[in-house]
């Protein structure tokens, strides 16, 4: 009996370490390297790599472009995930009605989530041209003036954030239509029968039992809001003086433009604690709001 208690935990183990190898050599490996070689100077040819302990932390506690660049990423993420999140749960509730055309509408909120991202950021290169993009186009119709969205670093930033909703929501949308779609009709039955209205019901039913699906969501939401580089590649490489640059387009620029390796990983170190820490900080408010049926 006891021999065969120990066979059943080695096999139990066994059956998972190609799972712990593979979460070990993608996840926890890249991380102690990262902090590791944060540590370090960049080396070349001529001057080998050397350790210098916190000194890359000293110069990016005194690095502008960081400040900037955080900043710009934290209105970028205020902005982004409470809207996507309002605008899939607003799209979910109307197209779960029985309405006409359904499928169509339902479709055209999905599409752009299937489109690839340099797809997207072409697309919407095209509507912030000056003079010849959708948006002047519209703009001179009504008598406007041109305007130089991307160019201006007033907007640039916020006409990401457009883009990025337009995106995304249709994808959040999803989780949240496969939610509603769980949930009772007796529920609905009953308010009626009690004389909630449509408002009432939703906030103090619908909405509750969504919060599993919205804790989701927002944990993906934080995560995706960043790592955007692709579009910033296509549409301002982070221009006019980084007014649209992200942490990670940053990040990207250090490693692979300007080849300083070194202190790329310590700002990824910094990426990885601030997303940990937005992490908990939601499992922790949300989890006490959240209602399982």
């Amino acid at each position: 009996m006891l021999q065969l208690r120990y066979w059943n935990h080695i096999n139990g183990w066994l059956l998972v370490l190609p799972a712990v190898f593979m979460i070990g050599l993608f996840t926890h490996y890249p991380i102690v390297s990262t902090i590791y070689h944060s540590l370090f100077s960049t080396g070349n040819a001529v001057h080998p790599s050397t350790y210098i302990g916190l000194e890359n932390y000293t110069f990016l506690m005194e690095d502008d472009i960081f400040w900037k660049v955080l900043k710009n990423n934290m209105i970028y993420s205020m902005c982004t995930v409470p809207m996507s999140i309002a605008f899939a749960l607003g799209m979910a509730l109307l197209i779960n009605r029985s309405i006409k055309g359904r499928s169509l509408v339902r479709m055209s909120f999905f599409t752009p989530t299937v489109l690839p991202m340099i797809a997207v950021a072409n697309i919407w290169l095209f509507f912030y041209t000056p003079e010849y993009g959708l948006f002047d186009q519209v703009s001179q119709f009504f008598g406007g003036s041109s305007h130089n969205w991307l160019g201006n670093p007033n907007s640039a930033l916020y006409c990401l954030i457009v883009m990025v909703i337009w995106k995304e929501a249709g994808f959040f949308m999803v989780f949240y239509l496969a939610a509603l779609q769980q949930l009772s009709p007796e529920l609905r039955e009953a308010g009626v029968v009690e004389g909630a209205g449509s408002w009432y019901h939703f906030r103090r039913v619908t909405f509750p039992l969504l919060m599993p699906t919205t804790l989701f969501i927002t944990v993906n939401a934080v995560v995706n809001s960043f790592k955007l580089v692709d579009h910033l590649v296509i549409m301002t490489k982070g221009g006019p003086d980084n007014a649209s640059s992200l942490l990670l387009y940053y990040i990207y620029e250090n490693a692979f433009s300007f080849w300083d390796t070194s202190y790329a990983a310590t700002l990824t170190v910094v990426l990885v604690l601030i997303l940990a820490i937005f992490t908990i900080i939601q499992f922790a408010v949300v989890e006490k709001r959240i209602h399982y049926q």
